[in-house]
């Protein structure tokens, strides 16, 4: 290969590596924004009602979620592959046709689901809870699966459309007015504001969402009810399948909710609810700008296998660069971001922590690989990797927590990207001949020894010397990735000061 080839192709992979990380920086600084309004809202909740008060917080939301899943039907996801397909195609009025009819089933799911909760208020109470006490609340619960499941499908048109900075935006403001109106009345009314809340939060989602999506003019074309029912079998038979991965990934996280209620009461509900909303909000700005622009852009190249995997080890590249240094930095300093973030009374869920960012770190690597499955429309391998990962997740939760406590439930999920890692990439072996690249076989060998040396610290010595080789590991992985960032960014974007640091081109 010239010279000459060999600098266009840097140039375009310095490109990719552009568009990774602006959309990365998009998403993730709404994230970050919203990261800071969920402190507040963690730390307030924690306060106001004690782990008690946080358990119930995740339990009821669980309910919320595996009922907007089921009842859904996979809308937000089919929406977004729908719209984007049809943006694809330029063609304006298989645009219209598309949006049309993914807003008038957004509607009537959501309707759906929320009469479908309403109905099953009194079983799931008792299922939950072990009584009918909660009937009323789980009752009222009905009007989150309502206002989320309309603004699911307002966001999948905002999302295929591909309007990352709206999107950033319904994010950063759906959280700032969940905040607003979710401490006040919880302040108020303590653990009976708590369902209350939750309702307010998902009109505030859906208020903001309308007024973004209303942005995007599209002009309602004339429909028979035929080419409706057409269209919506098309979005609906791929939603499906959505729903069924969504509704075994919620069950699960129910599941696990059920066992750790059952084995340690409320307060280790609460605990476990605490150390899960921490373990994953640094590696969400990563997971959701995964979702947002790297799986549209993957669709569109998915019938191109050297393209496909291109992309997957360019973004799995950037997402271990991204995260590595913040989850060894969680699991460093994990008993004082409890206390931070919540209160001393969540400090005995640092151990339970330290696992769920041993299980995230997997999940980053195993992610942009199962987009493959997706991409391509996989449908079968997707639904039963799932399954199996359902199986895992529950099986070690139900085999651990009774033996070792919340702290299994962290094992568990630890557990299940160990499994689903080693699975999902024999899979996309076969499904596009993928394999890890050089550089990424390079950075594992970097990161994984680095993360198991300071969660080994933590379980063999002191915590004072634990922490320091923590903190030294974490200092030397952040500027590990901050220059291999720089690298591989065009040098236009590097700043000057950074520029000198880096080693002179051959």
């Amino acid at each position: 290969m010239d010279t000459k080839t060999m600098s266009t192709e840097t140039r375009a992979a310095s490109g990719t590596y552009a568009q990774i990380l602006k959309a990365t920086a998009v998403i993730g600084g709404s994230s970050i924004v919203n990261i800071g309004f969920s402190i507040i809202r963690n730390k307030a909740m924690a306060i106001l009602l004690g782990p008690g008060g946080v358990g119930l917080v995740g339990l009821y939301t669980s309910i919320s979620d595996l009922t907007q899943t089921l009842a859904g039907l996979g809308i937000q996801a089919s929406g977004v592959r729908q719209i984007a397909e049809a943006v694809g195609t330029e063609d304006q009025e298989r645009i219209a046709r598309t949006t049309t009819v993914l807003r008038r089933v957004s509607f009537i799911l959501g309707l759906g689901g929320a009469l479908l909760l309403l109905a099953l208020c009194l079983p799931v109470s008792n299922f939950t809870f072990g009584n009918y006490t909660h009937a009323a609340a789980v009752a009222l619960l009905s009007a989150v699966v309502f206002f989320r499941l309309i603004s699911f499908g307002q966001i999948a048109l905002v999302q295929g459309m591909r309007r990352i900075g709206d999107l950033a935006r319904i994010n950063m403001l759906s959280a700032m007015f969940s905040t607003l109106i979710a401490v006040p009345m919880v302040y108020f009314f303590g653990e009976k504001g708590i369902v209350p809340a939750l309702v307010a939060m998902a009109a505030a989602s859906i208020a903001t969402s309308w007024w973004y999506s209303r942005k995007i003019h599209i002009a309602p074309p004339s429909m028979s009810m035929r080419e409706v029912a057409g269209e919506a079998r098309a979005l609906l038979g791929l939603g499906v399948v959505f729903m069924a991965s969504g509704f075994l990934t919620v069950g699960a996280a129910y599941a696990v909710r059920i066992i750790v209620l059952r084995e340690g009461g409320v307060v280790a509900a609460g605990l476990y609810q605490a150390a899960w909303a921490l373990g994953g909000l640094y590696a969400s700005f990563i997971l959701q700008a995964m979702g947002t622009d790297f799986y549209p852009r993957l669709t569109a190249v998915a019938t191109n296998n050297e393209e496909c995997n291109r992309l997957v080890n360019e973004q799995a590249q950037i997402s271990i660069l991204l995260a590595g240094p913040g989850l060894i930095a969680t699991l460093s300093i994990a008993p004082f971001l409890m206390t931070l973030f919540y209160s001393s009374e969540f400090h005995a869920a640092a151990d339970l922590l330290r696992w769920i960012c041993l299980g995230m770190m997997l999940r980053i690597v195993a992610w942009p690989m199962g987009f493959i499955v997706l991409a391509k429309g996989a449908q079968k391998i997707f639904f039963w990797t799932e399954v199996a990962a359902t199986l895992v997740h529950v099986g070690l939760a139900w085999l651990l927590v009774p033996y070792v406590g919340p702290v299994g439930s962290g094992m568990a999920f630890f557990g299940l990207y160990v499994w689903h890692s080693l699975l999902i990439y024999v899979l996309v072996r076969k499904v596009s001949g993928f394999r890890w690249s050089a550089s990424n076989i390079r950075l594992g060998l970097f990161f994984l020894p680095a993360t198991g040396l300071v969660f080994g610290g933590f379980m063999m010595l002191p915590g004072g010397p634990a922490t320091a080789i923590g903190l030294a590991v974490t200092l030397v992985c952040g500027l590990y990735s901050l220059r291999t960032l720089a690298q591989l960014l065009p040098m236009d974007w590097v700043p000057s000061s950074i520029k000198s640091w880096l080693p002179k081109p051959a």
